[in-house]
């Protein structure tokens, strides 16, 4: 047993302070996690401190062999050979070394994010997919306008489940576009530009919408340009969101009971629960498509710490708090207006 599980004093029901606290000021559906955290994730995680401290030191002492080869490169190859192409092949020869001493701990960052996430997961009810293939529903975010064409996909990180009747899908996306362009001496060169790159998150209410609203970033001088064909630019109710989303509607009135000031403080906080910026958003059919460019979910942080830190969790959780907290506040706008607004026609 390490040194630090020894010392911790636990609290009156028996978890670690450490757990609780790192834990506290969750929403109430996750009140129960510290107990989940301490009964089926940590002592995975702690069965693996070994492998992760054997990782740590292959890394550490990899990146001072791989250093020192580099340093006595370049100065062998361009102090005492006067030869760059020593330094280059030593540079090369040093981040490979490097390189090599990283992928244990690569290795465990991926089986410690199966260890934290999924347990989560069936909390929920929800299906985790690391490497779930090509996902077909990328063709409605292209449809709907909020990331542009591509010719070659990936995706990772899936999730898929229920809430409140509502169905979810959330994922991570790189797209590319193969680009040719002539070089100089005619002939042609192709290479493959990323186009989008970050999270994309659907939600299925099952009820149609009465119109189509689209929300972006605020485009400065190029708001001129509008949403889209049919879209006019709708007055939101707070104007401290009016400086920061620009939203384009065919339905004044249930955009302003959809984008409450409630939902867009939400939508601002995702961008920064999940790492990510340049937000965009649509309520089409029956759903609300949202991209945020950048991010990277449900990573387990960084290897260099004790792996049951709680601090871990306590950030999965809060992106799954941040897509909980945008569904529910719909679905209550949805609630609102079809009380107040009983057979509203589309304008």
């Amino acid at each position: 047993m390490r040194e630090s599980d020894a010392s911790r004093q636990t609290s009156p029901i028996g978890l670690d302070p450490a757990i609780t606290s790192a834990l506290k000021g969750l929403p109430k559906d996750f009140d129960h996690f510290a107990e989940i955290f301490a009964g089926e994730i940590q002592p995975g995680l702690i069965a693996r401190e070994g492998d992760r401290l054997a990782a740590v030191a292959r890394a550490r002492s990899a990146r001072w062999v791989g250093g020192a080869v580099i340093a006595v490169g370049a100065v062998a190859g361009l102090l005492i050979l006067h030869e760059p192409a020593v330094a280059i092949v030593a540079g090369l020869a040093g981040l490979g070394i490097m390189g090599w001493g990283m992928s244990d701990l690569v290795r465990l960052s991926r089986e410690a994010k199966a260890l934290i996430v999924q347990p989560v997961a069936r909390q929920f009810s929800l299906t985790f997919e690391p490497a779930p293939g090509r996902v077909e529903s990328i063709s409605r975010y292209r449809d709907v306008g909020i990331v542009p064409g591509w010719d070659r996909s990936a995706f990772e990180d899936r999730l898929t489940g229920q809430r409140r009747d509502v169905d979810f899908e959330l994922f991570e996306a790189h797209l590319e576009e193969k680009r040719t362009t002539r070089n100089p001496k005619g002939g042609t060169e192709t290479r493959w530009v990323t186009v989008f790159r970050g999270q994309c998150l659907r939600l299925n209410f099952h009820k149609v919408f009465h119109g189509r609203t689209m929300v972006t970033r605020d485009a400065g001088i190029f708001n001129r340009f509008g949403g889209g064909a049919g879209l006019q630019r709708a007055s939101l109710e707070d104007p401290v969101f009016e400086k920061i989303f620009e939203v384009y509607t065919t339905d004044q009135v249930e955009s302003r009971y959809l984008l409450t000031p409630d939902l867009m403080q939400k939508l601002v906080d995702l961008e920064t629960t999940f790492r990510g910026g340049k937000l965009q958003a649509c309520f089409d059919g029956g759903e609300l498509l949202i991209t945020l460019q950048g991010g990277d979910l449900f990573e387990p942080g960084s290897m260099f710490t004790p792996l049951d830190n709680p601090e871990r969790i306590r950030e999965l959780l809060n992106d799954f708090a941040a897509v909980f907290g945008i569904l529910d506040e719909v679905t209550a706008g949805r609630v609102r207006m079809e009380l107040e607004l009983p057979g509203k026609p589309a304008d």
